[in-house]
């Protein structure tokens, strides 16, 4: 099993100015708090409730934990304030910033992340919530975020940056197709530089909720760009198949170059930044080898196919 998760601090870890302006700001005193996994920031994901019964889920993170943390929050609130009612979002209920700590606080979605391995009528509610988000945000109703093509530019060069300072546990099939899988890469940042549609562009179970009635809901939004209808799509594929699924036929009606294409972007990027350092935000690198590891399979058969 791939582990999805960082370690975090909790509520009762955030400072007590902190915790008084998130009461403030949802209207009551915090009488308990449960931390959710799933994700690699170091802050904390707490559902709370107040003494009256008010329900939040409440991000925050400091500069002190993770700089990074804090600058991907900043993103976040600045695209789910402005999402549509009808978008299978989170609604954001307040946002606060006093330069050190960035605190996101959003309704509280009943609900648990899709099991993994996925099961099937998981998977059909995952599909048809990114079409209902798809519809919801093209064009895209949020402005100031980067296309996917610019988020993504760096990303989709790591096969260049694999093949100047090669791994030295390089697979010996992509030793052998180095300049293939750089052409590709380069083909599937050109697709997605494509489109009007706010991609989430991070799509996996631990971003996903499933409500009782069984529709899934998307969060956490810090790499929102403007893109091409699809790029969630594939993203889901993606992560299907790393947990054992058929990642294939959640790609019909996507050109299958194109797809193969954006697929080897991804993992040649997971590959490569899966050898760096991550200081304070444990178990990344660790899920992007082993992402990586599970697509590559995949994405030979697609090449040679």
């Amino acid at each position: 099993m791939i582990q999805t998760y960082g370690v975090r601090i909790g509520w009762a870890d955030l400072p007590e100015r902190i915790r008084e302006k998130v009461e403030a700001a949802i209207g009551g005193p915090v009488v308990h708090a449960a931390s959710q996994s799933g994700g690699f920031s170091p802050g904390t994901a707490d559902r709370v409730i107040t003494a009256d019964g008010r329900r939040a889920f409440v991000k925050a993170v400091s500069t002190g934990l993770n700089t990074r943390s804090v600058e991907l929050a900043r993103a976040e609130a600045h695209v789910t304030a402005r999402m549509p009612a009808e978008a299978p979002v989170p609604q954001l209920l307040a946002a606060l910033d006093d330069g050190e700590w960035v605190v996101l606080i959003h309704e509280d979605v009943e609900g648990r992340h899709p099991r993994t391995p996925w099961v099937e009528d998981e998977i059909r509610a995952a599909v048809h919530a990114l079409r209902e988000l798809a519809a919801a945000v093209t064009p895209s109703p949020v402005t100031g975020v980067p296309t996917a093509g610019q988020h993504l530019a760096q990303c989709f060069g790591g096969w260049a940056r694999i093949a100047a300072d090669p791994l030295p546990d390089l697979d010996p099939w992509v030793a052998a197709h180095l300049d293939d899988l750089r052409a590709a890469a380069d083909r599937g940042l050109a697709a997605v530089a494509t489109g009007d549609t706010l991609a989430h562009c991070d799509i996996r179970a631990d971003n996903l909720l499933v409500r009782p009635d069984g529709s899934v809901v998307v969060v956490d939004w810090p790499y929102g760009c403007v893109g091409p209808a699809w790029l969630d799509t594939v993203l889901l594929a993606m992560n299907v198949l790393v947990h054992g699924g058929p990642g294939d036929r959640l790609l019909a009606g996507i050109d299958p170059r194109t797809a193969t294409a954006v697929i080897a972007g991804f993992t040649g990027d997971f590959l490569e930044r899966s050898r760096h350092p991550s200081p304070g935000i444990p178990h990344v690198r660790e899920f992007q080898r082993a992402h990586a590891d599970a697509v590559l399979p995949w994405l030979r058969r697609r090449i040679a196919g």
